[in-house]
């Protein structure tokens, strides 16, 4: 790897962006050769977690991707099931409803009605779960930051 020192020269540099406000330089690493950053997992690099009243599908998890920062899950609860209500001590869960109706269970005993297109964020530590309330499956989008590998709170891996 080489470094190079990047200068630009007065107004043009802060006008462009390369040199803050109130002057001097900008350190740029130049990478001849790297490992490429960028990740490309197809169905194969999956793990599906099941169950009973649950199906999840870990698509970028620990165990696909050792780099990634969040875990995302597709979430699939059958009608009348019940993901009972949990909470994640250090990170933080957002769930985009992509098909059906539940109620979202909170704490206290709490519910509150979501569907397809509600986007729920629930801070670490906060209790959350859901029962599918509708009459068509469930499906959601979990993204958890930081990442969790949910092996252990499922029966069955394939």
């Amino acid at each position: 790897m080489s470094r190079g020192l990047l200068k630009a020269p007065g107004a043009l540099g802060k006008a462009l962006g390369l040199l803050p406000p109130h002057g001097g330089a900008i350190l740029c690493a130049m990478t001849e050769t790297r490992t490429p950053a960028v990740e490309v997992l197809t169905a194969s690099d999956t793990s599906t977690l099941t169950r009973p009243g649950q199906t999840s599908v870990q698509l970028l998890w620990p165990g696909n991707s050792a780099r990634a920062l969040v875990t995302l899950t597709r979430v699939t609860i059958p009608p009348g099931a019940t993901n009972r209500r949990h909470s994640h001590p250090h990170s933080e869960q957002t769930w985009i409803v992509e098909h059906g109706r539940a109620d979202l269970l909170l704490d206290d005993g709490q519910s509150r009605p979501v569907e397809a297109g509600a986007i729920v964020r629930t801070p670490a530590g906060e209790i959350h779960g859901l029962h599918n309330s509708g009459s068509e499956p469930l499906v959601y989008l979990a993204i958890t930051t930081p990442p969790i590998d949910f092996r252990p709170a499922y029966d069955n891996e394939r």
